[in-house]
This record gives structure tokens, sequence and C-alpha cells, in this order.
């Protein structure tokens, strides 16, 4: 049986993975070891703050769009309410996006809101 002589492949695989763990600290960007264990560690993380940072764009847009409401005599639970009463289909991304950029026409959605709403429902400043 023929030998097979896999230095070049042993080197490349190793050479690939500290390259992966470039700008680790310490030993972890210098030793294959723990250099592999990091890479996989990081991928992990990678996967998880993935997920998390929807979540946490998601409460970001939701402050916002409360602290807008608020300015306008609403909360954050009544203006939803509202917008879904009006069939108003639009997303909290663009809806934090409008209080934050552009406050009139805020105002102009609020108003088209609370036009849906039976009256005594809303908070009056």
């Amino acid at each position: 049986m023929v030998r097979v002589k896999r230095g070049p492949v042993a080197k490349n695989r190793r050479r690939k993975l500290l390259k992966r763990a470039k700008g680790f600290r310490g030993s972890l960007h210098r030793l294959f070891r723990s250099a592999k264990q990091a890479v996989i560690r990081s991928k992990v993380y990678a996967t998880v703050d993935r997920r998390k940072r929807k979540r946490d764009f998601r409460s970001l847009w939701i402050v916002r769009i409360n602290a807008a409401a608020r300015e306008f005599g609403m909360t954050y639970g009544q203006l939803i309410g509202a917008l879904k009463r009006s069939k108003i289909l639009m997303d909290r991304k663009i809806l934090a996006d409008i209080a934050v950029k552009d406050k009139e026409i805020f105002k102009k959605i609020i108003e088209a809101a609370k036009s849906a709403l039976p009256s005594g429902q809303v908070n009056k400043k």
C-alpha cells in the first residue's frame, strides 16, 4: 500500500484555522488547540447574537415609538392598537424611523390612528 504524506494538507488546515483566530488575545491566536476551541466558541456566540440583535433592535424601535407617541398624548400600546383598528399596516422599524426623522408625518399617522378609536380612549395632555 502506498503511504500518503499529508504535510501540506495539515499545515493548510492549521493555517486556515489560525487565520480565523486572528485578533484573539494571548495564545488563542497562536496555539492551534486553543485557537480551535476559541473559533468554535466564537461561532456559537455569532449564531446566538444574530438572533439577539433582532430582539435588541425591536426593543429600540419600541422605545423610540413610545417616546414619540407620548409627545402627542398616546402611549405605545394605544398607538399600536389604534393602528391595527384603523388598518394602517406599518412595521415598527419604519414607524420608529419616521418618529425620529419626521415629526410632522408621525403626527399625521397618530391623528389617523386616533380617528379610528372610540372617543375617550386616548390620554389627553
